[in-house]
């Protein structure tokens, strides 16, 4: 098995293809794709690609395991390294996350540390935040920069931050312009050039977008089978509405984001395990996070995220746990408990390794009872309502609640397709007896359920289809909701119904709960067919708004622009009859009438022609097409959320 390439810092990567020669440029994006599928092997800390019989790259990562500096990317060719051979395994490499290389207006370490560097949320568990000190904090900047306000509350973005943000717009709209078959190296070098320097202007939220989007094209040009366009078109959307209003001297200061959130002390802890979530990213990070509540409610995690994919994912489920003395792994501490003194804990929950911290295990706690019992008290919709309430364009700290793990109590109504329908139990309903003495049919919502991760080497699909496998089992359910999709939950962990006969039967040690992305669900786990109640057939489909409506027309036209680029959208408009006719007519009938607007818009501006002072075409705005896409798309995530909320209240 060949070693996995070390991720990359942006301005690396970016300075690489910037020294290549305009014949050399046009050659990178078929080196990238002959490079990237290349044998990589490994001595010691450093990782070689043969290019050919003279040319060897060496890339020699610092111990964060990222390269970080030109110099720790060598090619034995004369003309290293201003060489294709370089800027090709640079460019094959994953793109490296802010986290982990040096940032130029760090404040100082307070001592404590993350036990691994968690990226790109959501690839599998949705929530993998590493640690960040306050980017309000008044640093120092290299020269010409610029230095953050010291209040970020009481002024709009400096002179720098404006010109960074400009700058990266610029970027952005000329990406969206090309799309991703044109989107190749050259294109994205920019991006990550642009989003280099609104790093160091400390626009924190507007490099991150960049980076998503970075990644976006570069999966979706390498047909993984991780792509997901509609990530892609999220990514796009957050940095070109970011850069947009930065750009415009927008005074909002959660457009400037965060970053390097410090650890800040947090007493005395009694936390006890939820439950295990494992971590695989697509920029090759693997490992684990154990979600862990306190007597009072909140949240937090200990984390263990470092480069290694899926082999490291499933190897972390069982690593020993760095914090204080304590002697257990995270298996362990999932279904136990710690009592930590001289606690440190960053803005997310994430629980620090510093000197001071001292933990003693506990004895864990079933799901039934203590401050895990209230996660399954609260009846779905009233949590939805509350983490569905954000809108495209909220602040990212925000935006995040969406993440917060969820639980309720389900009854199993069969399979449909690649995922399981359950009925929400309302309570009471465990043993409701129906009139000739059985248990009465269930009367909530019916719910998706769905694999958390899809990954083959992680056990959530087979546990699913485990569970499918007996309607009217009863089983209690934690996991986070799906805010992209109608009236579905992504569950990490399951368990007994309390007081149920047709319930889950698990083993004592795993104390009445089995992660679904580590254990296994057997047959023994699962009581015989006949203890199940007989479920109604279910008739029809679950009702999907996102599907049924009209909308289906706006999102293909919005995803056609990131796909497809400009070139694409003007010829949609021109085969499709959007210009000079009302093809959209569907989405007006349906009542969607700023949809339909906004969309013909965007068509007829895809497909505008200038001409300059003696006829001829001339290279159309960017501008003017990127804020036409922007509106747009901003309008398409604000509907489909409204329509995800309002499935949440209609279903029965």
């Amino acid at each position: 098995m060949t070693t996995p390439l070390p991720p990359v810092a942006a301005d690396v990567s970016a300075a690489a293809v910037e020294n290549l020669s305009a014949r050399l440029r046009k050659k990178l994006d078929a080196a990238i794709e002959q490079y990237a599928a290349a044998p990589a092997t490994a001595d010691g800390d450093t990782v070689s690609i043969s290019c050919g019989e003279d040319a060897v790259v060496t890339l020699a990562p610092g111990r964060s395991g990222t390269v970080t500096d030109a110099d720790q990317a060598r090619c034995t060719c004369l003309l290293a390294p201003r060489c294709l051979h370089r800027a090709a395994v640079l460019g094959a490499c994953p793109v490296a996350d802010p986290d982990t290389t040096p940032a130029p207006t760090a404040p100082p370490d307070d001592g404590s540390s993350d036990q691994g560097v968690a990226s790109d949320r959501g690839v599998a568990s949705g929530h993998t935040p590493a640690p960040y000190a306050s980017a309000g904090s008044p640093s120092a900047s290299p020269a010409g920069i610029g230095t953050l306000p010291a209040d970020p509350g009481s002024a709009g973005p400096t002179a720098a931050q404006v010109a960074a943000a400009a700058g990266l717009w610029s970027a952005a709209a000329a990406a969206l312009a090309a799309g991703v078959p044109a989107a190749g190296a050259v294109p994205q070098a920019d991006l990550l050039r642009a989003a280099h320097t609104a790093r160091l202007a400390g626009l924190h939220r507007a490099e991150a977008a960049a980076l998503r989007v970075v990644r976006g094209l570069r999966s979706a040009r390498a047909r993984h089978d991780s792509h997901r366009l509609d990530d892609l078109v999220s990514a796009l959307r957050e940095l070109l509405l970011t850069t947009g209003l930065l750009a415009a001297s927008e005074p909002d200061p959660a457009l400037i984001g965060t970053a390097r959130r410090g650890y800040q002390p947090g007493g005395s802890l009694r936390v006890h395990g939820v439950c295990r979530e494992p971590v695989i990213s697509a920029t090759g990070y693997g490992g684990v996070v154990t979600h862990l509540l306190a007597e009072d409610g909140r949240w937090f995690s200990v984390a263990d995220v470092k480069p290694g994919g899926p082999a490291r994912a499933r190897g972390a489920a069982t690593a020993t746990v760095a914090l204080g003395a304590a002697t257990l792994d995270h298996a362990q501490l999932a279904r136990g408990g710690l009592l930590v003194t001289g606690a440190t804990v960053s803005p997310d929950g994430r629980l620090g390794s510093g000197r001071g911290v001292r933990a003693t295990p506990l004895a864990g706690l079933p799901w039934s009872s203590g401050p895990m019992a209230a996660l399954f008290a609260r009846p779905l919709a009233e949590a939805v309502a509350t983490l569905l309430s954000t809108t495209p364009g909220d602040d990212p700290e925000r935006a995040e609640a969406v993440g917060q793990l969820v639980g309720c109590d389900m009854v199993v109504a069969g399979a449909a397709g690649d995922h399981l329908l359950a009925h929400e139990l309302r309570p009471g309903q465990e043993q409701a007896p129906s009139v000739d003495g059985s248990p009465a049919a269930p009367t909530g919502p019916l719910i998706r359920l769905v694999p958390a991760s899809g990954h083959p080497d992680l056990a959530h699909t087979a546990n699913l289809q485990q569970l499918a496998s007996r309607p009217g089992l009863r089983i209690r359910v934690l996991g986070r909701l799906d805010p992209d999709r109608a009236t579905t939950l992504r569950p990490l962990a399951v368990g007994p119904v309390p007081y149920a006969e047709a319930t889950l039967r698990l083993p004592a040690g795993w104390l009445d709960r089995a992660d679904l992305g580590y254990d296994r669900l057997q047959g023994s786990h699962l009581p015989p067919r006949e203890a199940c109640p007989a479920m109604p057939a279910l008739a029809h489909t679950l009702p999907d708004p996102m599907a049924d409506a009209p909308l289906w027309q706006f999102r293909h036209l919005v995803e056609l622009a990131v796909a497809g680029g400009r070139r694409s959208v003007g010829e949609f408009a021109r085969t499709g009859g959007t210009v000079g006719g009302d093809g959209f007519a569907p989405l007006r009938r349906a009542g969607f009438q700023a949809a339909a607007e906004l969309a013909a818009q965007l068509a007829a501006e895809a497909d505008r022609r200038g001409r300059d002072a003696f006829g001829r075409l001339t290279d159309p705005d960017t501008d003017r097409y990127a804020w036409a896409w922007l509106g747009t798309a901003v309008h398409l995530a604000a509907t489909e959320r409204a329509l995800v909320r309002a499935s949440w209240h209609t279903v029965g």
